[in-house]
């Protein structure tokens, strides 16, 4: 097993005395770190107090609660559509209770389509805080997806681009089943990356987060409490031309404590079409990877082929 001291760390906190805005040398510098963990790792843990400390505890007491309601309960946050509503041992994360929620940061979406359904009486401390935790990591996306730009040294006029690779937000609550049997024994599930464009994780406290280094080994990630595990998805990659690595992922649940999480997945719009910049194909050291292609195609694909992390048998070249 590699030591997660291999997934680079870095400060956003104000109080590391770092200088993020737009401009400046801190931001630069940073904006350096983040292309060279993303190329190298595909991931990175990103610390960032003010954002956390005062949502963590309402957000993690919610989700428990939230996963301690009835089944039947559950099972009425329903939606035809992939990736979105409750699922229990779906194909994407078996052995796990999971709900996912488009636009979370939208508080009538949060009342109406979620809280209010599963809680007829209301649960506004429970609403409250995973929409405003939605909304902030939302800007914390979109933060690094600049940072991207920055450190590719690519025209500004990319940012119009990782905007729109940071379109829509679909928000993942999961809580990950124990081994029944044996308390020594564990649950790996299956390894996949992830088809948005970055994925942002943060836990109650129990780790089980692993991604597969280059030299082919399963790397703890030991997501900091004031902080997030922050991995580049498929979209990201082939926006890169592949020059940024999709963390092939899987968790790993062992012992008697049940992880819960709140993942933010920052995706496209399904019209958008993913096309590299022509700054980051050269015919010689990085000659053009993917094909342009619709996001809504490649979800199509993922969803009825059931592949999980493939980008590349879907508009490699």
């Amino acid at each position: 097993m590699d030591n997660e001291s291999e997934i680079p760390i870095l400060d956003f906190s104000k109080s590391s005395g770092v200088i993020l805005t737009e401009g400046s040398e801190g931001r630069k510098e940073m904006s350096k770190k983040v292309r060279e963990a993303f190329e190298n790792h595909g991931c990175l843990l990103v610390k960032c107090d003010e954002l956390l400390n005062p949502l963590r505890e309402d957000l993690f007491t919610g989700l428990k609660s939230l996963f301690d309601l009835p089944e039947e309960t559950k099972q009425k946050f329903f939606s035809p559509n992939a990736y979105r509503g409750y699922t229990n041992k779906g194909d994407e994360v078996p052995h796990a209770d999971s709900f996912g929620i488009y636009d979370a940061h939208k508080p009538d979406t949060i009342d109406q389509d979620f809280v209010d359904l599963l809680w007829p009486q209301g649960n506004q401390t429970f609403s409250k805080a995973l929409s405003s935790m939605t909304t902030k990591v939302r800007e914390l996306s979109l933060l690094i997806l600049k940072m991207v730009v920055e450190g590719f040294g690519l025209p500004q006029q990319y940012n119009s681009d990782v905007e729109q690779l940071n379109s829509y937000s679909n928000t993942r609550l999961t809580k990950y089943k124990l081994p029944e049997n044996n308390k020594d024994s564990e649950i790996a599930l299956a390894p996949h990356c992830d088809k948005a464009t970055l994925s942002l994780i943060c836990e109650n406290g129990v780790q089980g987060l692993q991604v597969l280094s280059k030299t082919g080994n399963w790397v703890d990630v030991n997501i900091p409490q004031n902080g997030f595990a922050v991995l580049v998805g498929d979209m990201l990659k082939a926006w890169s031309n592949g020059i940024l690595q999709a963390a092939k992922h899987r968790v790993v649940t062992r012992g008697d404590k049940e992880r819960i999480t709140f993942i933010l997945m920052a995706v496209p719009m399904e019209s958008m079409v993913i096309k590299a910049p022509s700054e980051l194909v050269d015919d010689e050291n990085h000659p053009l990877c993917y094909r342009p292609f619709m996001y809504e195609e490649y979800i199509y694909y993922r969803y009825s082929t059931n592949e999980l992390g493939s980008v590349e048998k879907f508009a490699g070249l």
